[in-house]
């Protein structure tokens, strides 16, 4: 997660400047960002013990950004066997203090329908960093089922290739006594992928772990 959000801050950047004439001169730095697409690929397994609303599953996202364009996919996010499609718009600065923001809206359809409003973002400062993503689902065929969904981390990266830190998430696709689940999480990566665990509600006597992948390309 903190890559994505990074990548999407660099593709904001603002444009170079030179004094040669326009015939001699390479495109400016943010137009060729432009023009430069950027993707990734990630998927979180989650293992749910003793859930009566959710086996064991995986929630895949695609992602694909070009300057100030953000497309995103994502599938059993919202519900079981639900997807939805995004269109968002990046932001992005900072130099002691770095942050990004993506307001998006989506659709969902599938065994949930609906439109959602929704966002990314994130903070950073030297070797820490916010990150939270979400979104209010209102379902196309009852309002009783609006829904916020979120996910948050707060993260220290002691060096570039590993972090820690807290994990937050409310969602409805499955359910436990806690309305926000809350947990430890540990991330590695190696170029362009990055491979975290999580441990939501560690005290209980049946966390529940997810572990995701993501690329980058």
């Amino acid at each position: 997660m903190p890559a994505l959000v990074l990548a999407a801050a660099a593709l904001c950047a603002g444009q170079a400047s030179g004094q040669v004439t326009a015939q001699q001169a390479p495109p400016p730095a943010a137009e060729t960002h432009a023009k430069k697409w950027t993707f990734s690929a990630s998927a979180y397994t989650y293992f749910v013990p003793d859930s009566d609303d959710a086996d064991d599953y995986v929630q895949p996202t695609l992602t694909a950004d070009r300057g100030w364009l953000h497309l995103e996919a994502r599938y059993n996010y919202e519900a079981i066997d639900a997807g939805s499609a995004w269109l968002g718009f990046n932001f992005g600065g900072g130099t002691n203090v770095t942050w990004t923001f993506v307001p998006m809206i989506g659709g969902v359809f599938g065994s949930t329908d609906g439109v959602a409003p929704g966002y990314k973002g994130s903070l950073g400062w030297r070797k820490l960093e916010l990150y939270s993503e979400g979104e209010w689902v209102f379902d196309a065929g009852d309002s009783a089922n609006n829904f916020f969904y979120n996910w948050s981390e707060l993260t220290y990266a002691p060096a570039e290739w590993f972090w820690f830190g807290v994990v937050t998430q409310r969602t409805r696709v499955y359910q436990t006594d806690r309305d926000i689940q809350r947990g430890l999480l540990v991330g590695f990566s190696y170029k362009r992928l990055e491979v975290v665990g999580h441990v939501f509600n560690p005290d209980d006597s049946k966390p529940i772990v997810v572990v995701s992948a993501r690329l980058t390309f």
